[in-house]
């Protein structure tokens, strides 16, 4: 009887471990897309071209293209697949991201947006649906120097900043206005209240 009773708590105590081990580390799309990027710069480094460096706003672009996507609720029709046909899909096709990340819109026509829809997002298939197919062309492109990268269900999508001025995914003066325009006005509002 001691024998079974030590064998039901090795047994739950096996399981308990488990639980908080999966528990305790999530797969998030932060992860994937982390994943992703260390595979993406080792390919590229296997192929004698330099790692892709992270892109705040082509990573807002990404992630404002992913959430769209995941907002229109759009299927993942061919899992394991690239979804946009036979080449990269250009940023400028996207305004409603560029506007959101507040880039100026003159720097975005030579960047490149890499939607994937893998289903599970199953790593080694994301990594051969960027280097081993159309997308291909882009990821071997030395030109192309920064990434930001976002996912959701079963998505997965890349932006490509260039080394060019037209691709380089450059912040816009216009927000940078916009809020110089409200902090001029907000200090003109709080000298008008002290003179007051």
């Amino acid at each position: 009887m001691a024998a079974s009773s030590l064998k039901q708590r090795s047994q739950f105590l096996f399981v308990f471990v488990l639980a908080i081990f999966f528990l305790s580390h999530p797969v998030n799309s932060d992860d994937e897309a982390e994943h992703l990027l260390q595979d993406l710069n080792d390919f590229r480094t296997s192929v004698n071209l330099p790692a892709f460096t992270k892109n705040k706003n082509a990573h807002c672009v990404a992630k404002k293209i992913v959430d769209e996507m995941d907002d229109d609720d759009h299927p993942c029709t061919n899992p394991s697949s690239s979804s946009s046909g036979n080449k990269g899909t250009r940023l400028s096709d996207y305004p409603r991201a560029v506007s959101k990340c507040h880039i100026d819109t003159n720097t975005t026509s030579g960047a490149v947006v890499l939607p994937v829809c893998v289903a599970n997002l199953v790593p080694t298939l994301v990594l051969t649906n960027f280097t081993r197919t159309h997308f291909s062309r882009y990821i071997n492109d030395s030109s192309f120097t920064g990434i930001g990268i976002s996912s959701e269900d079963d998505w997965i999508v890349v932006v490509l900043a260039s080394n060019t001025q037209s691709g380089s995914l450059a912040s816009g003066a216009s927000s940078h206005g916009l809020s110089y325009y409200v902090v001029f006005l907000l200090l003109g509002f709080v000298a008008r209240l002290n003179l007051v």
